[in-house]
């Protein structure tokens, strides 16, 4: 079974640091393209990030050089690092895999219903 289970959320103040982890099973996580979701309270999920197979990231515009995401073959895993957090940058943050072996979004082009999404883990920043 395909199962994706995040952690690393929190409270944080701004300009703090955090790191999103997904443990994967089911697949390998460098087997398909993997992503990070954020929604924000009652907005849309937006994708921040994602990543090829091959390991290519992408990240939206607004969180370049202050979001990183990476794949962990070693323990099958999928992180998002996230620096100088910003007040903004709230909400629950979901870690997804591409359902299917198409193409690999731009983090601004990725809509989580073409991705099977783990729980969520909340980030608030303060």
């Amino acid at each position: 079974d395909v199962q994706l289970v995040e952690s690393g959320g929190g409270s944080v103040q701004a300009g703090g640091s955090l790191a999103l982890s997904c443990v994967v099973s089911g697949f390998g996580v460098s087997s398909r393209c993997m992503a990070w979701f954020r929604q924000a309270g009652g907005k849309e999920r937006e994708g921040v990030a994602t990543i090829e197979s091959a390991g290519t990231p992408s990240c939206l515009d607004s969180v370049k050089g202050r979001f990183t995401i990476s794949q962990d073959n070693t323990k099958n895993s999928l992180t998002l690092q996230i620096h100088d957090l910003k007040v903004e940058d709230s909400g629950t943050y979901t870690c997804a895999a591409l359902w299917s072996g198409g193409a690999c979004p731009k983090a601004s082009d990725a809509n989580d219903k073409n991705f099977y999404l783990g729980q969520g883990t909340q980030v608030t920043v303060s």
